[in-house]
């Protein structure tokens, strides 16, 4: 903390890589607030006036000067934009922190020195691969400090939240964001970690923490698209009449996403751990590539099996998946298994959702409201429905080969009918192997076959 906010933000990133680092630290490092006090409403104002080219009052009919909330990349002013003919629509104004690139890129260039001295000196260094730790942070900071990026992350979560009628994502005011500054929708409700004041106001507590964990699994498995800074600091609840007891998600610099195969790996993971077949949980990280090819399957299976155990014999409403995944991780140093980023920030993600939810309700089930989701994507992805809806989204590529198919299929015969010196080499090596096991199998049948000559004669014999 003492030395600076972005230092701050790297061990807040850092706290995560519990596969990296021990238990007591990494619960250190999560602990460190991004504390910044804000900077002057003038010079906001004044960076606002640079990046539009324009007066404040050309831009906004009111505009507060004290912000609303103050991090170490930036920080929120309400207002209200101008409009012919009287009052215009209430907006939130996010103004990036003035000279933080000159602020990053020194700091960065610290930790990357760091790193390649804590490499360099300590025996276990390159194991952890501090170099890319801090790589990782430096494209993860880099990317924060974008708003425009944030931007598209918030329109992308909020057209698929739509239908979903459980979380409320503010609209970006397009013509208004810049990688400076950024304009959208205002949104108001109660802080998450206010609970009493929520019961008061008559929000049904353990119905949020259900939706707040069927928000989660949406994201993953049916978009795999998901907010990856859920902490309490990020969401509201609302208490307007329309929205009531709805979640408002703010803050949108760190998002994940998920490719198909991460999904139908965790999906078949999640399942097999709940059936406690650790064998395929084992079968499953040796399939993805993720652990050396030489690993044996029956000693990764122990390991899991001793990682799980101790959790599943517990009501299921006590069982933590984020402690689950993090103990994996950690398991996963001894079998060298490449931790892949995406998974870490997932897991990261669900340690904070599962948190919540069970701050707001002690009795949350969280397997009991996963489980659907989980069944629904191995659903979809096997049997007819899953191949239809595959061939369906295949189907726009493989029409743009379609005309191409009768000349690739006569270039095809033309190699064939004249093929080269490796492909020659190759069928001359097949024939003789063909040969070899024509060999074989005639001597194995005239053996087989004067056995059993043999055997009849001594039957008429005797």
């Amino acid at each position: 903390e003492k030395l600076g906010p972005i230092f701050v933000k790297f061990g807040q990133v850092l706290s995560t890589r519990r596969d990296l680092l021990p238990l007591d630290v990494a619960d250190e490092l999560a602990r460190l607030q991004d504390r910044v006090p804000p900077f002057p409403g003038a010079q906001a104002v004044a960076l606002i006036e640079k990046a539009f080219g324009k007066r404040l009052d050309d831009l906004f009919e009111h505009f507060d000067t004290t912000p609303v909330a103050s991090a170490s990349i930036a920080q929120v002013h309400f207002a209200t934009l101008k409009r012919e003919g009287g009052g215009g629509r209430e907006v939130a104004v996010k103004v990036l922190r003035p000279g933080m690139l000159d602020v990053i890129e020194h700091d960065l260039m610290l930790l990357h020195t760091l790193a390649r001295v804590v490499e360099w000196a300590w025996a276990d260094g390159k194991r952890l691969k501090p170099r890319e730790v801090v790589a990782e942070f430096d494209t993860y900071l880099h990317d924060e400090l974008d708003l425009v990026r944030e931007a598209a992350n918030a329109a992308q979560l909020r057209r698929n939240m739509q239908g979903l009628e459980l979380v409320l994502v503010p609209e970006m005011v397009w013509e208004l964001c810049t990688s400076s500054v950024l304009v959208m929708e205002r949104m108001d409700g109660v802080p998450i970690s206010q609970i009493q004041r929520l019961k008061d106001a008559g929000v049904d507590i353990p119905k949020l923490a259900r939706d707040g964990v069927t928000i989660f699994f949406t994201q993953v498995f049916r978009d795999g698209f998901f907010h990856a800074d859920m902490h309490p600091g990020n969401i509201q609840v609302s208490l307007a009449p329309r929205t009531f007891g709805r979640y408002i998600a703010l803050d949108f610099g760190i998002v994940g996403t998920l490719t198909d195969w991460d999904k139908e790996y965790l999906a078949q993971n999640f399942l097999a751990f709940f059936r406690r077949d650790y064998k395929r949980v084992a079968e499953l990280h040796v399939e993805s590539g993720w652990v050396p090819p030489n690993t044996r399957v029956d000693a990764l299976e122990s390991a899991i099996r001793a990682v799980c155990e101790p959790h599943f014999d517990r009501p299921l409403k006590d069982i933590s998946l984020g402690a689950v995944l993090m103990r994996l991780f950690q398991t996963s140093r001894r079998f060298n298994v490449e931790i892949q980023p995406q998974l870490v920030l997932l897991q990261k993600t669900l340690l904070n959702i599962e948190g919540l939810g069970r701050q707001l309700d002690p009795e949350l089930d969280l397997w009991s409201t996963a489980k659907p989701f989980l069944e629904q994507w191995m659903h979809r992805q096997v049997g007819w429905r899953g191949l239809v809806e595959r061939l369906k989204n295949e189907a726009p590529r493989y029409a743009q080969l379609l005309p191409e198919l009768p000349r690739l299929v006569h270039q095809a015969l033309q190699r064939s009918g004249q093929p080269d010196a490796t492909t020659l080499a190759l069928l001359a090596e097949q024939r003789r192997t063909n040969r070899l096991l024509q060999g074989m199998v005639y001597t194995a049948a005239g053996f087989v076959g004067g056995l059993l000559a043999a055997q009849l004669l001594m039957r008429w014999w005797h």
